[in-house]
């Protein structure tokens, strides 16, 4: 297939390039000086299959630090929109995110699991912050080129992680930690922050697999499982062979309370993400033995 990745040398990029290297790749970042936005506005090749990820995220930091630096995405967003639409590519993937997500419906007060139909495009509820809105706005845009027959699979991945995460992500972070033995062992926020945890490899594989059935429906990737930071972090501490106390750092970015996905729809479609979050853990403590 003839494919396109923009924001392949980020995390995700990475392991769908691992994936698709068979295939006729062209990659579009802008750590190679390629701004995905130029690509947009002058290519004109029809592609089998978009992926869609050049975005600017940076983890929580960025996104509670610095929420200007994140409107870059509406435009990388509408010009790829535009571009869709000129060129017709047969199936594109687009990742928005579980920030787009009601801030209202993770506060804690209720743990549910947040389901597709939480957010109405119709009836917009306040999301994470400007990360939060630039995917609802991406989203849209979406639902207008499915309405001109393009095939848009839209996901919303939840906490996705493994190893070779940049540092920005809690995950890496507390991987790091407890490969040195820390303790305290520190967590950001509050020991309850929770959190819905799916491997890349399961990421990946998910939207391999829909894009496979030509799917223009919005899913999310997530697993249904929730675990909290101190959970987490105790559990990293136990595969790293030691006990140490387990302290939150208050001040610190944690976001919201409880984001934990319903995994329903991924399951009916046909994929049940595969790797439980005690191997991911103990496939990034490997990891992190060998850095």
């Amino acid at each position: 297939m003839k494919i396109l990745i923009t924001g392949h040398k980020g995390f995700v990029g990475r392991y769908f390039v691992r994936e698709l290297q068979k295939h006729s790749l062209t990659l579009i970042d802008i750590q190679d000086g390629k701004d995905a936005r130029d690509f947009f506005r002058y290519n004109d090749t029809r592609y089998d299959l978009v992926i869609h990820l050049a975005a600017i995220v940076g983890g929580r930091a960025m996104i509670e630090g610095h929420p200007l630096a994140l409107a870059v995405d509406l435009s990388l967003d509408a010009e790829m929109a535009s571009w869709a639409m000129r060129t017709q590519p047969s199936q594109i993937i687009y990742f928005s995110s579980s920030a787009a997500y009601p801030v209202a419906l993770q506060d804690g007060t209720f743990k549910r699991q947040l389901t597709e139909n939480d957010i109405d495009l119709r009836k917009i509820a306040t999301p994470d912050l400007t990360y939060g809105w630039a995917k609802l706005t991406g989203e849209m845009l979406c639902d207008y080129l499915r309405q001109i027959d393009l095939n848009v699979l839209v996901v919303r991945p939840f906490s996705g992680y493994a190893g070779d995460q940049a540092l920005d992500y809690p995950f890496p972070s507390l991987i790091q930690r407890a490969h040195k033995k820390e303790d305290p062992l520190v967590v950001w926020g509050s020991t309850y922050t929770t959190r819905d945890w799916i491997h890349i490899d399961d990421v990946v594989a998910a939207c391999l697999l829909l894009a496979s059935h030509r799917l223009s429906i919005t899913v999310n990737l997530c697993t249904g499982i929730a675990t909290d930071f101190g959970n987490l972090a105790q559990m990293m501490a136990e595969q790293a062979g030691y006990s140490p106390v387990i302290k939150a750092l208050e001040d610190k970015p944690k976001g919201v309370a409880y984001r934990v996905g319903s995994p329903t729809l991924l399951h009916s479609l046909g994929y049940t993400p595969k790797i439980s979050i005690a191997e991911g853990v103990s496939r990034a403590l490997f990891v992190a033995g060998r850095l």
